[in-house]
C-alpha cells in the first residue's frame, strides 16, 4: 500500500472491535454502518457493539441495531 497512491485510504477497513477500542485487522479508511449502510471514517467511529461485532453511525442507530427495530 502506498500512501501516494490515488486510490489510497479509499477502501473499507476490516477492524476488530473490542470494549473501549478496536483494533485493526485490514488498513483502511473506513466501515460501514451496519444499519444504515453509510461510510464511518475510522477517525469518527464511536459506536460499535463487542458481541455483533459491528459499527454504527451514531448512537440512533446503534440503539436501533440492539433494540431489534431496523425501521
Amino acid at each position: 500500500m502506498n500512501i501516494f497512491e490515488p486510490t489510497f485510504g479509499q477502501r473499507e477497513a476490516k477492524l476488530r472491535y473490542l470494549d473501549a477500542d478496536f483494533s485493526v485487522i485490514e488498513p483502511g479508511h473506513y466501515v460501514t454502518c451496519a444499519v444504515t449502510g453509510q461510510k464511518i471514517p475510522l477517525e469518527e467511529l464511536n459506536y460499535w457493539s463487542v458481541d455483533k461485532q459491528e459499527p454504527y453511525i451514531d448512537a440512533v442507530a446503534s440503539m436501533k441495531a440492539n433494540s431489534g427495530d431496523s425501521k
